[in-house]
């Protein structure tokens, strides 16, 4: 069985949502960013980080990835043409949406005090704004961004969209519209479980 360490706080959700979808057995261990259990396997302390045996992996994306070639769910296949589309959505998200909040995030609260630059935020609201433009062409005619087949982008994309809510980011129809509708998800709803 696996074990993810980190907490519903934090890009962590990801991962619980990811097995949830797949039907995966995991156990949870809560722990905030830094905490000695963290360190101790990924000295960076970041979450989250997924104990398989032996082996830690790291990064959301990275787990995330791994998990889903490993149980054949949520991911095209490695070499395809569907799969370099998917990962494009996965890079493209990465860096307009979650770069931006968690930039946002370091600048009002996570750095030290006279390390931030309150001021940056308002220049990232407006880029993500700009970005959704970009992902609603994505998203076309959706249900997802891959068509029919829900990926790994879209739960970084929902994720996202709810952190940018929760952050006061501007946040245009069709963004609360997907973020909402895939957040209505079962699975979602035991990721979040305590």
């Amino acid at each position: 069985m696996y074990k993810i360490i980190g907490n519903r706080r934090s890009r962590t959700t990801r991962v619980y949502w990811l097995l949830e979808e797949l039907g995966v057995a995991y156990e949870r261990i809560s722990a905030r960013p830094h905490a000695q259990e963290v360190t101790r396997i990924n000295p960076s302390g970041k979450i989250p980080v997924l104990l398989h045996g032996e082996a830690a992996i790291t990064d959301s994306t990275a787990i995330m990835t791994w998990l889903a070639d490993r149980h054949g769910g949520l991911a095209f296949p490695c070499g395809s043409l569907e799969r370099a589309r998917q990962d494009s959505h996965t890079q493209f998200l990465l860096d307009e949406f979650d770069a931006c909040l968690w930039m946002a995030a370091r600048h009002t609260a996570y750095l030290p005090e006279e390390h931030r630059v309150p001021v940056v935020v308002d220049s990232l609201k407006w880029e993500f704004s700009r970005s959704q433009e970009r992902f609603a062409e994505r998203l076309g005619e959706g249900p997802f961004l891959m068509g029919e087949k829900m990926t790994i982008p879209d739960i970084i994309a929902a994720h996202c969209g709810r952190w940018a809510m929760s952050a006061g980011f501007p946040v245009g129809h069709v963004l609360k519209e997907y973020t909402e509708r895939l957040t209505a998800r079962e699975a979602f709803a035991r990721a979040l479980r305590p």
